[in-house]
C-alpha cells in the first residue's frame, strides 16, 4: 500500500458500521480486535447510537471475547478520519453510508439483524450466536484475503 496514512501508522484502521451499533458492528469489532488487534486498530459506529445489546455481550463472552466495555457510537466523530477499511454489516447502513471521506477501501457483509428476532430468550440468543458465528467466518476470510495482508 502506498497511502500516506498507512505508512505513518503501524496498524491498519478498520471501522465497522451498522444501523444502531448495538450488536453486529460491536461483535465484529470485538472479533477482529481479539484475533488481530496487533495488526488493526478497530472501532465501530452506527448511523444512530443506542446501547450495546446484552445478548451480544453474552454470546461474545461464550467464546472468550469481552465487549462489555464497548459503547454505542454514531459515525459523526469518525467522519474525515483516515481508515483503511469501512465494513458495513447491515444493508441499511450500506444505503445510509455508501461512501465516507478518508476511507481507502470498503466491504459489505450483509448479516441478518439478531435484534429483530422474536421469540423467547433462547431463540434470541441463538440469533445472536448465529450472527456472531457468521461474523467470525467473515473476519477469518478478511484476514486470509491477500488484500488485508500486511
Amino acid at each position: 500500500m502506498t497511502s500516506m496514512t498507512t505508512t505513518t501508522r503501524s496498524r491498519e484502521r478498520v471501522i465497522f458500521l451498522c444501523t444502531h451499533n448495538s450488536a453486529r458492528s460491536q461483535m465484529a469489532e470485538g472479533l477482529l480486535r481479539s484475533v488481530a488487534g496487533d495488526r488493526f486498530e478497530v472501532v465501530s459506529a452506527g448511523t444512530v447510537a443506542t446501547t450495546v445489546r446484552p445478548e451480544a455481550v453474552a454470546v461474545m463472552r461464550e467464546i472468550g471475547v469481552d465487549i462489555g466495555s464497548q459503547t454505542s457510537k454514531t459515525l459523526e466523530p469518525f467522519i474525515g478520519e483516515p481508515f483503511d477499511w469501512l465494513i458495513t454489516v447491515c444493508d441499511q447502513a450500506r444505503e445510509a453510508c455508501p461512501t465516507m471521506p478518508g476511507v481507502e477501501r470498503q466491504l459489505h457483509w450483509s448479516v441478518d439483524d439478531p435484534s429483530a428476532v422474536d421469540g423467547d430468550d433462547e431463540a434470541r440468543l441463538e440469533a445472536f450466536r448465529s450472527a456472531r458465528d457468521e461474523l467470525g467466518g467473515r473476519v477469518a476470510a478478511f484476514l486470509a484475503d491477500d488484500a488485508a495482508a500486511p
